[in-house]
């Protein structure tokens, strides 16, 4: 009889874990659409090229780039500043690479453990922050 593994870590967590963990992710996300920081100073002297109708179907499309919300930079904030500083050094290096969705195998060489304490060591620091979390809506 073959038993079913559990695929996505979100079902094995309790409902205040899997909560940290999606503001984890969130800020994770929220980081990566910021812009990126150019060095003050310097300008472009060029003049803005036209360009015709027919280069512009030509050119490759730009990705589009979602800028993140004020109010999603003030929940970064509080995930970066208020959150992962409770944590110890080691879990909050670790719940930093699950959020932005480093692999097992990765993380299991990194810390030099297996995949088993990998993942107990994860939901230790993701308990603290869901005992953090329920704190705070009280």
């Amino acid at each position: 009889m073959k038993h079913h593994t559990q695929t996505r870590t979100s079902s094995v967590l309790t409902e205040a874990e899997a909560m940290a963990e999606n503001r984890l992710q969130s800020a994770a996300r929220t980081l990566r659409r910021l812009p990126d920081r150019k060095v003050q100073g310097y300008f472009n002297t060029w003049p803005t090229i036209i360009r015709e109708p027919l280069e512009i179907l030509q050119m490759e499309a730009e990705p589009m780039r979602i800028r993140p919300s004020p109010s999603d930079i003030s929940e970064m904030e509080d995930v970066l500043f208020n959150w992962l500083p409770t944590l110890e050094p080691d879990e909050r290096h670790l719940a930093w690479m699950r959020a932005e969705r480093i692999c097992w195998k990765t993380i299991c060489k990194h810390f030099g453990v297996g995949r088993t304490k990998a993942w107990e060591m994860y939901r230790r620091a993701l308990a603290k922050l869901a005992i953090r979390l329920h704190a705070k809506n009280r």
